[in-house]
């Protein structure tokens, strides 16, 4: 090697052996990111009975308006507002004075009707033989006879007088006419009563033992409770449009009421009452049933839920209803595999219960669905799947 060769070998020496240490440390590919976790649960398989809630409102068995049937200032009020009365009680009293006077001008009308007809019976007693020897005409025996027949028709009328101003008369006094719950009064002692604008209606009572409830259900639920009951009939032997007994009512379709806080309450109901059609302005029915109220705690003019059971499905696939995500009307849940491979299926939907989901089609039971991260994944995706808490699945289906 002469010496242009050694000075030419020198220099790129060092730069080969820098080339090849940087190749060596060059970048490598990077790790795999770690399966996405996210939370899934099993499709069950169970019975899921069905029901329908309705909001309704309590009503008395009877609520009975008490009004001021005369006119005239209000001297007495005889109860406790808001308490129990019983039948016949004496609840107001109205001022009587001017309607004693009426009772007395009128049984004084009557004393001088009475004594006008005893006038004419008297003058046609003494006609009457004198017309029958031709010692009067028969015009003084006809007037005679008129005469009689006037006054008599004046008592009638007399007495028809004095039995008015005895109704009204009755009517200052006030009575329960039921036993019940009395209400607010909407007028006191001193006050003028019985004409507008002045209070007509004086009070509220209720006999609310039992209690009702109004409510109204859609068509739909119509006749999802008319087939349920047709098939009860059916399979009891009860022949079309026969009348179910009481006892049958409250065996074969009892009914529950949930609060206003959320409690039910400890006693159930049967429908007894309801309209005759469907309202075509709102199309609904309108139902009313019955509640035992032993303890009072029901009042007229709450609301409540009606619930009633009307069929159970047997052996229903059921998942979170958080498990469902909806595009353009179709619904889907995304099922991790075996190998925690994310698969898009697409479902077909059944009835809501509570904040469970009945899928009809599209799912197995044991077939694990994710309710938490449904955002975040995708179809072929490999998760890391935890079994979520039963307080995470209580949520709404999703759109997506």
């Amino acid at each position: 090697m002469n010496n242009t060769q050694s000075r030419i070998f020198r220099t790129l020496a060092p730069a080969t052996v820098l080339a090849a240490v940087l190749t060596a440390c060059g970048p490598s590919e990077p790790p795999a990111p770690p399966p996405l976790p996210v939370q899934v649960v099993e499709a069950e398989q169970r019975d899921v009975p069905l029901t329908l809630e309705m909001v309704g409102q309590t009503l008395g068995t009877q609520d009975i308006p008490i009004r001021a049937r005369v006119d005239g200032f209000l001297e007495g009020m005889y109860f406790k507002e808001g308490r129990t009365v019983k039948k016949g009680d004496l609840l107001y009293r109205i001022d009587q004075q001017s309607f004693l006077a009426q009772l007395v001008e009128a049984k004084s009308n009557l004393a001088a009707a009475e004594t006008r007809m005893a006038q004419a019976r008297s003058d046609l007693g003494r006609i009457k033989p004198l017309a029958a020897i031709k010692a009067v005409s028969a015009m003084e025996l006809d007037s005679a006879q008129a005469n009689f027949d006037a006054a008599r028709a004046g008592v009638q009328a007399a007495k028809a007088g004095v039995e008015l101003a005895e109704i009204d008369l009755s009517y200052t006094e006030i009575h329960a006419p039921i036993n019940g719950l009395i209400g607010l009064s909407k007028a006191k002692p001193g006050e003028y009563v019985g004409k507008e604008p002045n209070p007509v209606v004086l009070n509220v009572l209720s006999d609310i033992h039992p209690i009702r409830v109004r409510f109204s259900i859609s068509e739909r639920e119509y006749l999802i409770l008319a087939r349920t009951m047709m098939a009860k009939d059916k399979s009891q032997g009860v022949e079309p449009g026969e009348a179910r007994s009481a006892e049958r009512e409250d065996r074969d379709n009892p009914l529950k009421l949930i609060l206003a806080d959320g409690t039910v309450f400890d006693q159930t109901g049967t429908a007894d009452a309801s309209a005759q059609a469907i309202d075509p302005e709102t199309g609904t029915f309108t139902v009313e049933a019955s509640f035992p109220n032993p303890d009072g705690l029901l009042l007229p003019g709450q609301f409540a839920r009606v619930k009633a059971d009307y069929t159970t499905l047997k052996d229903a696939t059921v998942v979170p209803r958080r498990a469902i995500t909806e595009l353009q009307g179709r619904f889907r849940v995304m099922v991790v595999g075996t190998d925690n491979t994310v698969e898009l299926r697409e479902v077909q939907l059944g009835p809501i219960k509570d904040n469970d989901q009945v899928i009809q089609s599209g799912l197995k039971p044991g077939e694990r669905v994710i309710v938490e991260g449904l955002q975040k994944v995708r179809p072929g995706m490999v998760v890391e799947p935890k079994v979520a808490q039963k307080d995470m699945t209580r949520a709404p289906l999703q759109e997506t």
